[in-house]
């Protein structure tokens, strides 16, 4: 017997807008993204999140915040 077990995540860009600060890595802009993140198990949603992730406009880096 063999069972398969199909998971998914996916994500979506909400918006981007410039944030405050510069990028301590090589100095350029940062740029503020919401994520939207969908979990699917069997092709059955079931876990949506939205974060805000923070990147770098000029070496694409994600910056933590602290």
């Amino acid at each position: 017997m063999c069972l398969v077990f199909v998971c998914d995540e996916e994500e979506r860009v909400l918006g981007r807008q410039p944030a405050p600060g510069a990028c301590p890595y090589c100095g350029g802009m940062v740029q503020a993204v919401d994520v939207e993140t969908q979990w699917r198990f069997c092709f059955l949603p079931f876990c949506f999140k939205t974060k805000r992730r923070y990147y770098c406009t000029m070496c694409t880096r994600k910056l933590e915040v602290v």
